[in-house]
This record gives structure tokens, sequence and C-alpha cells, in this order.
């Protein structure tokens, strides 16, 4: 698509620190990191969010979860745990528009997301 960071990432337009990649999904270090290990999975196809999946796009997205835990061993951080989160919308935080799967971890973090509420 044109215009998306993710895909000009895919198609090797922008440099990315890559941890993994395949035929079917990308996973590179986030440029604003909010813990000691964050990456983001990416399927290759565009796919522009949670919303918009399509039936044949099902096993790419559910590729997406074995990518992130790929990535976990690879990080060193499936004992302590992490987290996988995906933004759906503005009200979530999605800042850009292409389905993208956060892998967070190597420090304890807290919950509920929203604390005082």
């Amino acid at each position: 698509m044109n215009g998306c960071i993710f895909c000009k990432i895919v198609t090797g337009e922008i440099p990315a620190t890559k941890v993994f990649e395949d035929e079917h999904a990308l996973a590179f270090r986030d440029l604003d990191p909010k813990a000691p290990t964050h990456v983001l999975v990416i399927p290759r196809k565009h796919i522009t969010g949670m919303t918009s999946i399509e039936p044949e796009d099902e096993a790419a997205v559910g590729h997406l979860f074995s990518v992130a835990t790929a990535v976990a061993k690879s990080e060193g951080i499936v004992r302590s745990g992490f987290r996988a989160i995906v933004n759906s919308g503005p009200d979530a935080g999605q800042s850009v528009y292409h389905l993208h799967m956060h892998v967070i971890g190597g420090k304890a973090m807290g919950w509920p997301p929203f604390p005082g509420d």
C-alpha cells in the first residue's frame, strides 16, 4: 500500500533492525521501545488492522502468534513473561494502519492498563 511505513520496511525501502523474517512475516525492533524488549511483528501482506482481516488472511494472522513466540524465545523473555499486544483503532493507540503485534517484555508490567480507573 502506498505510503505505509511498514510496507516500506517489508520492501526494504526503509531500514529496520530485523530480528525475524520469513515469507509471511517480519519482526523488527520498535524505534520507541516501551520496555527492554519491544519488537513489532507484521504480516508481509498489507492488512490495515484487526477489523480488516479477511478469511483468506487467517493463516497469516495466526502465524503472527508463532512469530511472536519465536521472538520471545530468541530475546530470552519466555520464562519471565511477555505481552503480545494488537492495538485496533485510535482509542486503542493504533498509529500505523498496517496490522502489527507488539512483543514487549524484559521487565515487570502492571495491570490493568488504566491504573486508578
